[in-house]
């Protein structure tokens, strides 16, 4: 157990994924609160709604219908934040003047997809069974492997596969019209993180850049290789939390979930594969249902909290598409849930001020989240009412 001390006073935690600090205030819960409350989540939506772009059968913004499908669906953004396609940029040359030290700028292109959950309207990832969650880790990875660059290690180990169906006259989706660096699968969900509508779905965004976040995780997963003789920091810190347990909320055979040491959300939990796992392509079928297994506790475990459809942005760090040698094998495949949700249903923790201009602080420690999250292990609370 960590010190007790630390349950009561500030203190700062390291984060050695991103090589940053987090200020962890745990006296501040005792402040009265007297700010912006979130709504209550007490919406009771249809089966299925005919004004949803995501449902089946339904016509989408752009006048696309979609397939009458009944597990996953998968289409290209209608709306995407990067394309395949644009105009050619090319960056001022370096002539050492201040504007080319200063102001610099690079295309990037890309293509992104939308993937639904399941045709039910009405429910999450926390409704769903573990066995309705494995057909989604399918699609990711059937995704994931259609935009592998060939000349990766891991197309190695890859299981032949086609894209997924556009469910536009049966057709299957286009293959990408370059290789692309990195795929970053997530989910936001609810109102509160940004979510325009109910339908329990997830994107997926590949792009010819490699984004900063995993950027600067890679970075420090290959210097901590470097450094100890080839070991990997994840694999690492999850057999070291398993046998902790404190900060622990589910674990399988497979996968390590808790509330990191160094997390900044109140209630941000990872997952981590117990052993060194790469990418999506690297997992077997145990590997797929116990993954499923993991979502569906953490997100039930979510709702049961507070008892309410509890919002978050859900993201899977893997191995870059396209990469070097080193690169691919210092990636560990984890997963990453950023929910805002502080005290109850209705206060959220904003990131503001001091976190803002300072570092990112937080204020019950992740081993009190931890606590409160296995406790609200059992049927989701909406069964019981």
């Amino acid at each position: 157990m960590p010190e007790a001390i630390l349950d009561d006073i500030s203190h700062r935690r390291y984060n050695p994924l991103r090589g940053s600090w987090v200020l962890v205030s745990p006296h501040r819960t005792k402040r009265p609160w007297q700010g912006q409350k979130e709504a209550a989540n007490k919406v009771e939506l249809p089966n299925h709604d005919p004004s949803c772009y995501l449902c089946p059968g339904n016509k989408r913004a752009q006048g696309d219908v979609n397939p009458k499908y009944d597990s996953t669906f998968v289409f290209v953004n209608d709306y995407s934040a990067v394309r395949e396609q644009q105009a050619e940029y090319d960056p001022p040359a370096q002539d050492g003047s201040l504007a080319t030290r200063l102001l610099k700028a690079e295309s990037t292109t890309g293509k992104c997809y939308v993937i639904t959950f399941s045709p039910e309207h009405n429910v999450t990832l926390a409704d769903m069974p573990a066995s309705a969650i494995v057909p989604v880790i399918e699609t990711w990875t059937k995704l994931y492997t259609s935009h592998l660059d060939p000349h990766s290690p891991l197309a190695k180990v890859a299981k032949p596969t086609t894209m997924p169906p556009s469910g536009i006259n049966g057709h299957l989706l286009d293959q990408p019209k370059q290789q692309y660096r990195y795929m970053q699968i997530f989910e936001n969900k609810g109102q509160a993180m940004g979510c325009s509508n109910p339908h329990p779905h997830g994107q997926i965004w590949t792009t010819t850049s490699l984004p900063e976040e995993p950027e600067v995780e890679l970075s420090n997963l290959k210097q901590y290789r470097r450094e100890q003789g080839g070991s990997n920091l994840l694999q690492d810190y999850a057999e070291l939390e398993s046998e902790k347990g404190e900060r622990t909320v589910f674990e399988n055979a497979s996968f390590w979930a808790g509330c990191p040491w160094w997390g900044t959300w109140p209630f941000e939990i990872m997952v981590i594969a117990k052993e060194h796992k790469r990418a999506l392509v690297d997992f077997d079928q145990q590997n797929n249902e116990d993954l499923a297994e993991v979502i569906a506790e953490i997100t039930r475990r979510y709702d049961n909290l507070f008892e309410t459809s509890f919002p978050y942005s859900m993201g899977v760090h893997q191995a870059p598409l396209s990469g070097t040698k080193e690169e691919i094998e210092a990636s560990h495949f984890h997963m990453h849930f950023y929910p805002p949700l502080l005290r109850s249903a209705t206060v959220r923790k904003f990131l503001v001020g001091y976190e803002m201009m300072a570092e990112p602080q937080r204020d019950i420690t992740p081993e009190q989240a931890a606590k409160r999250l296995r406790d609200c292990d059992g049927a989701l609370y909406r069964t019981r009412i």
